[in-house]
């Protein structure tokens, strides 16, 4: 055993006196109640809610070693709520409806990625933004403000703005009785419409091919096997007319299905940029020159560094369907084509637009609905069976009329590309 001097023994319990100090000190600062036993000591630290100094208790114990910690964590008023929202934010971002935290004047804290999406918007560049600058409505509108203002939850309140759909709103407040947070969420049912109407147009589909196609099957087959025993003047009718009419109408039924039935995707990894430049621009080129149309691309570099899982036939076939509008949509002037591509969260935002007439704003709210459509010859399921491709891809599709022309938006989820380890 070593033997310490009066100064050592003296400087010793000093330093003890402190690290108790320390102790001390410490387990005042802590904000949540917890419990603390110590079996081989015997003795019980408790920290209760709202109380500075813990309790410290002997008991006597038939066990005589181990320890045993209980803590008792009320995120909403033990953590820092800033660090409760950067833990929720990547959680939230998997949630398909929108979920906006606010503070007590109506700044946004937290915003996951659907609400950011579907704005439009930046979600990082909406942080410390007040709501409206998210919604693009007028204060009066916009209902997590309300529920500011009345201090008060909001259950199931249907929304009929430019946003259709269910809101829910939940308050946190401050020990002194103030706003901390508004935690609004908000579950589109745009989606659900729209699934109502394909439904709707699956069964409608289903009665037509089973009441037209076979019919015009057999009337196509009837004029194949007779026309040799006809004039050549009717022969001429039937190659000309009658059989590219069935064809077409068979053509019209084909399509309508594959929009009320989904279709097989066969996936692969694609960079977008190269898909738009490569793929797409060697089919338009030809096209464009025979129509007298310039194609210019503006493509966001960072998406080198990103894939989508897409369908390469699909896509083209969505592009090319696109282009075909705006072809359509010509007027005797040369056109431009526009096609763009922006990293947008963690998505890629795709933008086909034309310098052409525009779409009348009467009609833009129903160019994707089935059999809807301006032209003489058109069967207005071309952007139907576009967009419908496009949803089994995960993604969405919009249309806009910008400063001149049409412009339709395309959003696809993107993957970021795994780099090579050295």
């Amino acid at each position: 055993m070593v033997d310490l001097s009066y100064q050592q023994l003296k400087e010793r319990i000093t330093q003890l006196e402190k690290e108790v100090e320390f102790y001390k000190s410490f387990v005042k600062e802590l904000s949540f109640p917890f419990q603390f036993t110590d079996y081989t000591l015997e003795m019980r630290m408790e920290k209760r809610r709202g109380q500075k100094e813990p309790t410290i208790t002997s008991f006597v114990s038939q066990e005589k070693n181990g320890v045993n910690l209980q803590v008792h964590i009320d995120p909403s008023t033990d953590l820092p709520f800033e660090r409760l929202e950067a833990f929720l934010a990547p959680i939230l971002d998997l949630v398909p409806h929108h979920i906006v935290f606010v503070d007590g004047n109506g700044i946004i804290t937290l915003c996951n990625l659907q609400a950011a999406n579907d704005t439009g918007m930046d979600r990082d560049a909406m942080i410390g933004k007040h709501i409206r600058e998210l919604l693009q409505l007028p204060d009066e509108a916009i209902i997590t403000l309300k529920s500011i203002e009345m201090n008060e939850p909001i259950y199931n309140q249907e929304v009929l703005d430019r946003y259709y759909g269910i809101i829910n709103t939940r308050l946190i407040h401050n020990e002194d009785g103030s706003i901390k947070r508004v935690i609004s969420m908000f579950q589109s049912l745009n989606m659900m419409k729209e699934t109502e109407k394909l439904a709707v147009a699956g069964r409608i589909a289903a009665g037509i091919a089973h009441e037209i196609r076979n019919p015009l099957t057999t009337v196509r087959g009837y004029l194949q096997f007779f026309k040799n025993d006809l004039p050549d003047r009717i022969i001429s009718l039937i190659d000309k007319l009658l059989i590219p009419e069935l064809d077409r109408a068979n053509s019209i039924i084909t399509d309508f299905l594959n929009i009320a039935k989904p279709a097989e995707v066969k996936t692969e990894k694609i960079n977008i940029n190269e898909f738009l430049m490569e793929d797409l621009g060697l089919l338009l080129r030809s096209e464009a020159l025979l129509h007298d149309i310039e194609v210019d691309y503006d493509l966001d570099e960072r998406l080198n560094s990103y894939d989508v899982e897409a369908d390469r036939n699909q896509l083209l076939q969505v592009f090319l369907n696109l282009f075909h509008n705006a072809i359509e949509a010509k007027t005797e002037k040369a056109m431009c084509v526009f096609v763009s591509s922006k990293l947008h969260n963690n998505l890629v935002q795709i933008y086909f637009r034309d310098d052409g007439p525009g779409i009348p704003p009467t009609i833009i709210d129903h160019i994707f609905d089935p059999f809807f459509s301006t032209k003489e010859t058109g069967t207005g399921l071309g952007l139907s069976l576009s967009r419908k491709i496009i949803e089994l891809h995960k993604g969405t599709m919009k249309v806009q009329n910008g400063d001149v022309g049409a412009c339709f938006i395309i959003e696809l989820p993107v993957i970021k590309r795994e780099t090579a380890s050295s």
